[in-house]
């Protein structure tokens, strides 16, 4: 005698919401991957020196 009942919402009976559930869960995945890249790009990126410029050397220069 056999005890299971059959379960309509089942995940792998219904492979049309399965589908589409997997379809927007790497969807998220791939979006989540590629925004926390973005941030540590971001993060990380080439900050630029102060550097000191001789006033002789610019662009319109001043001399003593």
């Amino acid at each position: 005698m056999d005890h299971t009942v059959e379960n309509k919402n089942d995940f792998t009976r219904d492979w049309v919401s399965s589908s589409r559930f997997l379809f927007y869960l790497k969807l998220a995945c791939v979006l989540a991957f590629f925004l926390g890249g973005c941030y540590k790009l971001f993060e990380h990126r080439y900050k630029k020196p102060k550097v000191s410029v001789p006033e002789s050397s610019l662009y319109e220069p001043k001399y003593k």
